[in-house]
């Protein structure tokens, strides 16, 4: 029977989960850190005219009574809606501790001055010691190309020969060669190497002549063995005493393999904590950081103008749009905090000790404890505390750190966290006699937390130092 080609319409029924596009920006906003939020606020005040913020110290007025018209339109009923989300959004604003103006004080002219300057690059500091050279016009092109070739750790980049091919015709591999030499001399000392054998000889040489001459010899011919300690190797290929031979190791271990790095320009990660822990009265009250994010309200303009007779139903439906984003917004960041404050109540109520002890009674911790005691699932508590700190009397910590993994159990069947271990182990090793430790005074010795160091050790060999 002949197989028939055609297109058909058919029917299926089939079940699929999609979230809501408000629960997917609840999520998003639970998992953004502070400054994260604070972009993602002045982003949503661009794009929606509806949002505005609250300013510090502003108190808002009473709602003004809505004009009364004979004629009710068929939008009263959403309106109604409207207006009391706006109550609402007043309850939210009236709970976040009002941060009063100082007059005497301009807050924008305080945080530049509290910010640090950008620090100099390696190219500007070296740039900055040519200019001080007295150096042709040709010279100086090629050692500012050079400079500019450099990577962050002070190495060359490139070959003389590619670097010559970027250059005006005419410029030779001998003369970039030439001019290398004179960005050699420059400060730091190893600036402008191949690699990092050219890097400690350079340094070497900056020393003096004759009298480096094996510690030269070392990173010249044996810079493998000396990675690898292997000095009776080098005694016999050297011929040279086992004490020399450490003497000028030591000496080449002090050298700077990295004579760049100094210069990064790498920005430091600032972090703010979202939550406060505060001890009040015996007490630890959770106090929320909330005086980087701005306060959003609904702009009264736009909730007349929807009321308005005179509107069209295009501005309506577009008001009413952006209505409902700001109302998920307003809705995701409360949620936020609510959720946030909450985990870290949980948090306070299980490691007490913590924070009256310190670290060695840091308790072991699992999120699906304080899921369930905050009645929120696994993966709620997850996304709140991702990249989140929380300012404690003991110091700031990532949220996350109170989540400690567990030891092995000791033989009195108790339990550590892996931190109160390493802690342990640390001061056993600080207290112990460096001349002469001894591993069998102290293996069987139980500690005041009650964990064994013969079973507590090997937990933490692994991240103590």
């Amino acid at each position: 029977m002949p197989m028939e080609m055609g297109m058909s319409l058919n029917q299926k029924l089939q079940l699929k989960m999609r979230l809501a596009p408000q629960v997917i920006q609840s999520i998003q906003i639970l998992q953004l850190p502070t400054l994260e939020l604070q972009e993602r606020i002045n982003q949503e005040m661009l794009e929606n005219p509806v949002l505005e913020q609250v300013e510090p110290g502003y108190e808002e007025a009473e709602p003004a009574e809505p004009a009364v018209h004979d004629e009710r339109t068929t939008d009263d009923a959403e309106f109604d809606k409207l207006e009391e989300f706006q109550e609402r959004l007043n309850d939210y604003s009236s709970q976040a501790p009002a941060r009063p103006r100082k007059d005497t004080q301009d807050p924008k002219l305080e945080a530049m001055q509290n910010t640090a300057a950008r620090s100099i690059s390696l190219q500007e500091y070296l740039v900055g010691q040519l200019s001080l050279l007295e150096l042709d016009q040709t010279t100086r092109r090629i050692a500012e190309n050079i400079v500019y070739n450099l990577d962050d750790n002070g190495y060359l980049q490139y070959t003389l020969e590619e670097i010559v091919e970027s250059m005006a015709p005419g410029t030779t591999v001998a003369e970039a060669e030439r001019v290398l030499k004179v960005v050699q001399s420059l400060d730091p000392p190893g600036i402008g190497a191949r690699d990092i054998r050219e890097c400690l000889l350079l340094q070497l040489s900056d020393n003096s002549g004759d009298e480096r001459q094996l510690e030269r010899l070392l990173v010249t011919d044996h810079l493998d063995n000396l990675r690898m300690n292997r000095y009776p190797k080098i005694v016999r290929e050297t011929e040279r005493t086992l004490e020399e031979i450490r003497k000028a190791a030591e000496l080449v271990c002090h050298l700077n393999p990295k004579p760049g790095a100094v210069f990064s320009t790498e920005q430091p990660h600032y972090v703010l904590p979202d939550v406060k822990i505060q001890e009040k009265n015996g007490a630890y009250e959770v106090i929320m950081c909330d005086d980087y994010i701005p306060r959003l309200k609904v702009s009264k303009r736009y909730l007349e103008v929807l009321r308005s007779s005179e509107s069209s139903r295009e501005e309506k439906q577009y008001i009413k749009q952006k209505l409902q984003a700001a109302k998920w917004m307003i809705d995701a960041i409360e949620q936020r905090r609510n959720t946030l404050r909450t985990i870290v109540e949980q948090l306070v109520k299980e490691q007490r000790e913590f924070f009256e002890k310190g670290i060695r009674f840091l308790k072991p911790l699992r999120m699906g404890k304080i899921a369930k005691a905050a009645g929120v699932h696994l993966s709620t508590v997850s996304r709140a505390i991702a990249d989140k700190y929380v300012e404690t009397p003991r110091g700031l910590f990532e949220i996350r750190f109170f989540f400690a993994g567990r030891a092995e159990l000791n033989h009195k069947g108790s339990q550590q966290s892996r931190e109160s271990v390493q802690d342990l182990v640390r001061e056993l090793v600080e207290n112990e006699d460096k001349k002469a430790p001894s591993a069998t005074s102290t293996s069987s010795t139980p500690s005041r937390t009650g964990v064994s160091i013969w079973r507590a050790a090997p937990s933490a060999s692994t991240g103590a130092t």
